[in-house]
């Protein structure tokens, strides 16, 4: 299917690894010039060089996209954008009782109000030309929290909040907004959490791993690929009705009717 956004601009955020560069991937495969963030320049630069090789302009900004200073440098590359992928790693797990104020601060500013500042940065512009797609990158934990991630529960469910009045008012413009809400993927995330998780339950990763599949319907982790493949669509000239959805790719492991 021809998405028909060949020779947008994207910026995709904290998109050298894992479901950031699945999503940068299947943009730069549909045709569009990339501005590529993530925190480190080698891992950033080589999977520019990846990128590259489908024949689009991709730019990087090596910066921490949480911090003023990082979001200045990205849009300043990027000038006049099409596409807003906001993705930022996830705060650390834990338990209701070893996270104080800072913590909860330092997960607001990484997963509400930097993709907050992002969108406020780009939606004007994307208004004024009667186009546009943001992609926000929150969790399953969503719709479905998660005990342990308890920073990242409260932090993407207030984004889900804001995203769910700024899209009806901006969709009659041509610009929507939406959020895709992964659930287990095979990245460095998912691996870090197993590892955790064996250390606490005194199992082998690998027997976490086989333990968490049991959980999903589909009896495996999602793909990079497949996850950057919907958000691709979303992005596309086929997707301007789908506006303030959340969308879960979790392999059917959240039971819900709605």
């Amino acid at each position: 299917m021809d998405l028909g956004i060949r020779g947008k601009t994207a910026i995709v955020c904290a998109g050298s690894k894992g479901l950031g560069l699945g999503c940068a991937t299947k943009l730069a495969e549909a045709g569009v010039d990339l501005v590529l963030n993530a925190r480190s320049e080698g891992p950033l630069e080589a999977a520019a060089a990846e990128l590259r090789k489908f024949g689009v302009n991709v730019q990087t900004v090596a910066c921490d996209i949480t911090t003023t200073d990082g979001q200045a440098r990205v849009l300043d590359a990027a000038g006049s954008v099409d596409i807003l992928v906001n993705n930022a790693g996830g705060p650390p797990p834990g338990m209701w009782s070893d996270w104080e104020r800072d913590d909860f601060i330092k997960a607001l500013d990484s997963n509400m109000l930097t993709p907050i500042a992002m969108m406020k940065a780009c939606l004007p512009s994307m208004m004024e030309n009667g186009w546009g797609r943001v992609v926000n990158i929150t969790s399953v934990s969503v719709k479905s929290p998660i005990a342990v991630l308890g920073l990242s529960n409260s932090a993407r469910a207030g984004l889900t909040g804001y995203v769910a009045g700024t899209a009806r008012q901006v969709a009659e413009k041509g610009v929507t907004i939406n959020n895709m809400l992964p659930g287990i993927h095979a990245t460095e995330r998912a691996i870090s959490l197993d590892a955790g998780a064996a250390q606490a339950q005194g199992k082998t990763v690998e027997q976490i791993k086989i333990d968490r599949c049991a959980t999903i319907p589909v009896g495996r982790y999602g793909t990079s690929e497949e996850f950057g493949a919907m958000c691709a669509f979303l992005c596309s000239q086929h997707a301007g009705f789908i506006v303030g959805q959340n969308i879960l790719l979790d392999g059917g492991a959240v039971n819900t009717t709605m």
